[in-house]
C-alpha cells in the first residue's frame, strides 16, 4: 500500500461468480452471525476475540421521539488524551429497556467546553460518573467530577456503582452483553461513532482491550446507575398577569 502501482480491491462473496447462490447461502450461514459482515463484506470488526459478539443489527433501531414518562440520565467517562464521552439513555421501565439516543465524544475538551457540548439535553439530566471522577487535579487541587459539576452539568452525588455497591468491569460488561442478547438494550441507528468502538472493542489473551471504549464505558456507567434516571419535568412555566397601561385620565388602555 502507498504505492502508485499498488491498488487495493475489497471484494465480498457476492462478487465471487464461480459460487452458486446455493453455495453462497451455505457459506453464509455457516459463519457466526457477528462475524457476517467482516467476513461477508469486510466491515471492521475483531472476529471471535469482540467483547460483544453480538450483529450490530440486533441492537440497532430507528430513532422515536422519546416517551415523557420514560425516565432519562446520561454516563460520562473522563477523558483528556482519549476522548471525554458521554451517552444519554432513555429508559423504557416497563419492559426493562435501556435506549442509547444520544452521544458525544470528543478528545481535548475542557469539562466547560464539554458541559457545552451535552447541555442541549438538558440541564435536569443526572450524570453517572466512574471512580477516577475522585481524583484531585494536580492544578486546581479539586475533584475531576466537581469540576463538571461546577460547570454546569447536574453530576450524581457519588460515583457509578451497581446497587450492591460494587463497580467491576467484567460485571458491568456482563450486565450490557445479557441485555444485548435479551433486546433490553437499544440504540439508535444514527449514533456512528457508538458503533465505530462497539464493532472494535475487544479482547486480548482474555482481557479486554481498554482503548477506543469511551462511549462504550460511558454507557455502562449510566446503565450501572439507571435506578438514579429522572423523567424530565414537562410542568408548564406560570403565566404571570402584568398590570395593564392605563392613561392620563387613569383608565385602563
Amino acid at each position: 500500500m502507498g504505492h502508485p502501482d499498488r491498488y487495493m480491491i475489497v471484494a465480498g462473496i457476492e462478487d465471487a461468480g464461480h459460487f452458486s447462490a446455493e453455495d453462497r447461502e451455505r457459506i453464509i450461514s455457516s459463519y457466526p452471525l457477528h462475524e457476517r459482515k467482516a467476513r461477508i463484506k469486510g466491515i471492521p470488526q475483531l472476529g471471535s476475540g469482540r467483547v460483544y459478539p453480538i450483529d450490530a443489527d440486533e441492537i440497532t433501531v430507528k430513532p422515536f421521539a422519546i416517551p415523557g414518562h420514560w425516565p432519562q440520565l446520561g454516563g460520562l467517562d473522563f477523558g483528556w488524551d482519549h476522548p471525554s464521552a458521554g451517552s444519554r439513555l432513555a429508559w423504557d421501565r416497563d419492559n426493562d429497556v435501556i435506549y442509547v439516543i444520544a452521544c458525544h465524544r470528543k478528545r481535548e475538551q475542557t469539562p466547560l467546553l464539554f458541559a457545552a457540548s451535552v447541555r442541549p439535553w438538558g440541564l435536569w439530566l443526572p450524570w453517572a460518573w466512574p471512580h477516577d471522577g475522585l481524583q484531585h487535579d494536580k492544578g486546581s487541587g479539586e475533584q475531576l467530577a466537581k469540576q463538571y459539576r461546577d460547570a454546569g452539568l447536574n453530576m450524581m452525588p457519588q460515583r457509578a456503582t451497581f446497587e450492591d455497591g460494587t463497580n467491576g468491569l467484567e460485571a458491568g460488561v456482563a450486565d450490557m452483553l445479557d441485555r444485548m442478547q435479551t433486546g433490553r438494550l437499544k440504540v439508535f441507528a444514527h449514533l456512528a461513532e457508538w458503533f465505530e468502538e462497539f464493532n472494535t472493542y475487544h479482547r486480548k489473551d482474555g482481557l479486554i482491550v481498554k482503548e477506543a471504549d469511551d462511549l462504550l464505558s460511558a454507557t455502562r456507567y449510566g446503565i450501572m446507575m439507571r435506578r438514579h434516571a429522572v423523567v424530565q419535568n414537562r410542568e408548564a412555566p406560570k403565566v404571570v398577569q402584568l398590570p395593564r397601561a392605563t392613561n392620563s385620565q387613569g383608565w385602563m388602555s
